[in-house]
């Protein structure tokens, strides 16, 4: 399904930003291989050059070292485009929460800078990564769209206020956009390391060195974790989507299936172990809560399935076992 989409972006270009990160580079290398002209922008303040050093090969993929809160860069990365996929963001709910400025200069400012430069290089459509920590203290599962709660962390407001700004700019100039609201997105190449790693890399690196993970609570969170394979599908059919109510929406981007953080663990031991045995009897840890955390997260993808013709390609254990063999030989 995802190559008959890909045949309409042929003599298409498209600008992905966060180029060198965890999403942007899979969206870079998977249009790039599809022999899609890219465009890539980065600043490198969490993204990694060696996430792009194999594109440098292709002739259709052009980088440009950029930040997308200098409007001027923006302007430059757009000019020509057909397409933006916007994936720059400082992410990260504890590094909002101790520095709430700089995650508001890089997800509403830059965000606000992409769209004032897609509006006046004439993109036809600006896809963007949005988040399910939009949808806040809601307690109702699954989520949907329409019903959001109050937001529990400085993140999760520059989510919400950027498909807010994305509204209004269709409202007001005509941009058409596509939000995202990415559900725990996980897979190849995503950084296992640092203050801010996510928690399947993390756990993944450490128990292949025979170190206890921490679990933050006793485990019964839940996530909707979302492989990365189906995030790529998910942007294909929004830059492709010739239904016109399909536009100017935001949608879930997820599995439609919940895993606790202790179920996940101890799947991780399960699989790990068939490459090292010894990491079956390692001790998972428990530690404190963490702030900002939102309790469970499951989505409904129903509308992303009615309006994109969306049907995941990955469920949550065929995706890990995947993530799993990649951090085995990389790492």
């Amino acid at each position: 399904m995802i190559n008959d989409k890909i045949e309409k972006l042929q003599g298409k270009t498209i600008l992905i930003t966060g180029a060198a990160g965890f999403i942007g580079s899979n969206l870079c290398e998977f249009l790039s291989n599809h022999h899609i002209t890219v465009r890539g922008i980065d600043n490198f303040a969490t993204g990694h050059r060696k996430n792009i050093q194999n594109l440098k090969a292709h002739k259709n993929f052009e980088f440009i070292q950029g930040d997308i809160c200098n409007l001027k860069d923006c302007q430059s990365a757009c000019q020509g485009v057909d397409f933006v996929l916007h994936q720059a963001a400082l992410g990260s709910v504890p590094r909002s929460i101790e520095d709430p400025i700089r995650t508001n200069d890089a997800n509403i400012n830059g965000f606000l800078n992409m769209l004032v430069a897609s509006k006046d290089q004439g993109v036809q459509r600006f896809v963007y990564a949005a988040s399910s920590s939009t949808y806040g203290d809601s307690k109702s599962l699954p989520k949907v769209e329409q019903n959001i709660g109050k937001p529990l962390s400085p993140y999760a407001i520059t989510k919400y206020v950027n498909e807010l700004y994305a509204d209004n700019f269709k409202r007001i100039y005509d941009l058409d956009s596509v939000g995202l609201r990415y559900f725990n997105v996980f897979g190849r190449k995503q950084d296992p390391n640092g203050a801010y790693a996510a928690v399947i890399p993390k756990f993944v690196i450490q128990l292949m060195k025979h170190q206890s993970p921490v679990i933050n609570g006793d485990g019964t969170y839940s996530r909707d974790f979302t492989y990365i394979d189906n995030v790529i599908q998910m942007n294909i059919l929004a830059i492709t989507t010739d239904h016109e109510d399909a536009l100017n929406q935001v949608y879930n981007t997820a599995v439609g299936d919940r895993t606790t953080i202790l179920e996940m663990a101890n799947l991780l031991k399960t699989y790990l172990s068939e490459f090292d045995s010894k990491i079956a009897d390692i001790k998972i840890k428990h530690g404190p809560n963490r702030k900002g955390d939102v309790p469970h997260s499951l989505a409904s993808i129903e509308k992303a399935q009615k309006y994109l013709g969306y049907q995941p390609s990955h469920k949550f254990k065929e995706g890990l076992q995947e993530a799993i063999k990649w951090y085995w030989k990389h790492y």
